[in-house]
């Protein structure tokens, strides 16, 4: 097994780092979504409801 030197290491953990962090904010968009939709349905916005639920659509693809 050939050692990495140091700079490719550090590419690495850096695109470790960003796939991580780009999860961490899609969980999150998922979640606030499940809630905007929740209230959507609660207070009867078909409008908001349809554009929620087409954005959580894309985000799940």
């Amino acid at each position: 097994m050939e050692k990495m030197d140091v700079s490719g290491y550090s590419v690495m953990l850096g695109l470790f780092a960003e796939m991580i962090l780009d999860d961490a904010v899609r969980k999150h968009r998922r979640q606030t979504l499940y809630l905007e939709i929740d209230k959507a349905l609660a207070s009867g916005d078909e409008t908001s409801f349809l554009d929620l639920t087409h954005e959580l659509k894309k985000l799940s693809s």
